[in-house]
């Protein structure tokens, strides 16, 4: 019997695991709530990687595309959207097989509760449950394994201190931007801008700010001595670009920006047209006002996705706890030198539901597609030589 795959996300690892299972045989479906595929890359399509396309081209991608790109380029996201992973999900192995505008949006053992059956053979062999937001209405799916590749850039952080929103913040909502800005039109960023976040993503978002000569940077940042992800002898020169840039800026390099260290975003309150923003600082508040909000402070994946199935996540970084244990075990913090993790690592108490690409990194920023497709690589070696689903904790 030939198991039915799920794949939950049409993006780099989700197209990928396509094509692995396309390559195996196995019957799958893709599921992607935007409609296209690639929507979260396609959000940042403006943005540079720091990585080369040979760090962002997986080897089945390469076997079924002759054509795909290679070299030591750092593409765009709309690049890579483009010649890259829309080509792929044109391909006739995945043909009819992408549903787009299909948003699952819980997942559970057909007829079992969370609590039922635990780490037993009769659990693993009842199929998933999937519910189906569709534009005919909900709808049910069933699957034998489900590989999760949702990503996170649909579920951002919030401002607050301690990871909640900060007093105001949800009022304020709409006036918050929490994706990497476009700066294209110099005018949509004319004013006061109060950046937040420390992360690569704000470190690009800073850069790009500070080009345009009608806006003033207000750039908030936690850390009071902010390292900005400096690598030794770093490999990847876009990378250390943005550390450069960054701490160039924070030696005032650009009478523009102003960084503000040591500091967290207190509360937000209207000020007439434009925003009160009160930052709590070791020397007392701080109030800029401004008019437009550029928060950057990460994104994490939503497990409410699988809440009902037995999955074992860390208390701290939210990621499955048996990768999560590797990474946190690793030495040093480079995404270049992550461990290379087997099966065993990737499994989830749930049998055969797998959370896969940046997803399943939780709150740790060391994700790369390399190492997303190597997941893959992993998951179907396992699965590759079984006629059937193996039973639990194979």
């Amino acid at each position: 019997m030939k198991r039915h795959v799920a794949i939950l996300g049409a993006g780099p690892v989700g197209l990928d695991a396509a094509l692995a299972c396309a390559d195996a045989g196995w019957p799958f479906t893709v599921y992607e709530a935007a409609d296209t595929v690639a929507a979260h890359v396609r959000a940042w399509g403006h943005a540079r990687l720091f990585t080369p396309w040979d760090l962002n081209v997986s080897h089945r991608m390469r076997a079924h595309l002759p054509d795909a790109p290679t070299g030591d380029d750092c593409p765009t996201g709309a690049e890579l959207a483009t010649r890259l992973l829309g080509p792929c999900a044109a391909l006739p192995a995945l043909e009819g097989r992408v549903r787009l505008r299909t948003r699952v949006s819980a997942i559970a053992r057909t007829g079992l509760l969370k609590h039922e059956e635990i780490g037993n053979g009769t659990r693993a062999a009842t199929p998933f449950t999937l519910l189906l937001d569709t534009p005919d209405g909900e709808d049910t799916a069933e699957a034998d394994l489900v590989l999760d590749c949702t990503g996170t850039y649909s579920h951002p952080n919030t401002l607050g201190p301690g990871g909640i929103p900060a007093p105001g913040e949800r009022a304020l909502a709409d006036r918050i931007t929490r994706t990497l800005p476009d700066t294209a039109d110099p005018s949509r960023w004319a004013g006061t801008v109060l950046l937040a976040g420390a992360g690569k993503s704000a470190q690009t978002a800073a850069r790009d700010l500070a080009a345009l000569p009608g806006t003033r940077v207000e750039w908030a940042v936690r850390s009071p001595e902010p390292a900005w992800g400096a690598v030794a002898d770093d490999t990847l020169p876009g990378r250390q670009h943005l550390v450069d840039t960054s701490q160039a800026l924070t030696d005032g390099a650009n009478e523009r920006v102003f960084v503000h260290t040591g500091v967290h975003v207190q509360s937000l309150s209207p000020a007439g047209d434009r925003v009160r923003v009160t930052l709590a600082a070791t020397g007392g508040p701080r109030e800029i006002v401004c008019d437009h909000i550029v928060a950057l402070t990460g994104y994490t994946g939503d497990p409410s996705l699988y809440r009902q199935l037995q999955v074992h996540e860390c208390y701290a970084t939210g990621a499955p706890m048996n990768l999560s244990a590797a990474l946190l075990g690793s030495a040093g913090g480079d995404c270049l030198t992550q461990p290379s993790v087997g099966i065993e690592t990737l499994r989830n108490p749930e049998p055969h539901f797998f959370i896969l690409g940046a997803k399943s990194h939780g709150r740790l920023n060391t994700f790369l597609l390399r190492t997303g497709y190597e997941q893959i690589d992993q998951l179907t070696a396992a699965y590759a030589d079984e006629p059937a689903l193996p039973p639990a904790g194979s």
